[in-house]
């Protein structure tokens, strides 16, 4: 089953409603509440998902809808919309406009089409299987990295990793550059236009990653879970995104401390 343009433009004007409903409560009162987990949910959160789930209802009966928000509709299709509304809610509490809507399609539970946007700065990237990343509309590329001593790595907050996790990560982050912290999100957009060389996270759900797979490996780069497997909807939220995709086996490698 491949994605046709129409897919592709369905999935745009997601992203245009979900920035829709969000951008009138950024640096705004937002009704800031805890979930269950503790983790933050505001109500540009739930008006953005319930948006694109609104169109999504509409269009395509048949699909299935996962979203962070409001949880699973089933489908009959083979498809899922999977749906981030505001991912790096942290940031958009605090005024910082890094966080992003993701919208996935998936099918047979592998990320086909995806989208990262910025709806404050008004920046997209768009990727789809078998064509080229766009970033606002014209081609993102990622950048080699001959050398993974050279590499900037980046990840959103080590406290988001366990402590077998961590200790993996230090290893990889000791063999690196220099490390960027924050960005959620972002961050995979800043692989896929060749800003940034590598990300590494752990303990990701399907909505936090689906989206990323398309934009980054589009753009020429490659993602994977820690063990070099594709990352699908079985995966288990363990993710590395290489914009050099020779620099994969050695990001692994520098991974496989963990627990020792």
């Amino acid at each position: 089953m491949r994605i046709t343009d129409t897919d592709i433009a369905f999935a745009a004007r997601l992203a245009d409603a979900a920035g829709a409903a969000i951008r009138p409560y950024f640096r705004a009162a937002h009704g800031l509440e805890a979930k269950d987990d503790s983790s933050p949910v505001t109500l540009a959160d739930r008006a953005a998902e319930a948006a694109m789930r609104t169109l999504i209802e509409q269009t395509y009966p048949a699909d299935a809808i996962i979203g962070e928000e409001y949880g699973v509709k089933e489908g009959t299709s083979g498809r899922a919309w999977v749906l981030d509304p505001i991912d790096g809610t942290r940031a958009f509490i605090s005024g910082r406009p890094i966080f992003g809507t993701l919208v996935a399609l998936m099918v047979e539970g592998w990320p086909m089409l995806g989208v990262i946007d910025q709806p404050i700065l008004k920046e997209r990237w768009l990727g789809a299987v078998g064509k080229p990343t766009l970033f606002n509309g014209q081609p993102a590329v990622t950048r080699r990295c001959p050398d993974l001593a050279k590499a900037l790595l980046g990840t959103t907050s080590p406290a988001l990793f366990d402590d077998h996790q961590l200790h993996a990560f230090e290893h990889l982050d000791a063999a690196t550059m220099s490390t960027v912290l924050g960005g959620d999100c972002y961050n995979y957009g800043c692989v896929a236009s060749g800003w940034l060389d590598v990300v590494v996270e752990a303990n990701l759900k399907i909505h936090d990653f689906a989206a990323l797979v398309p934009v980054v490996e589009g753009a020429g780069g490659r993602m994977c879970d820690w063990a070099g497997d594709p990352l699908t909807a079985d995966s288990v939220g363990e993710v590395i995104a290489a914009g050099d995709p020779a620099r994969i086996e050695e990001i692994i490698e520098a991974l496989e401390c963990r627990g020792h």
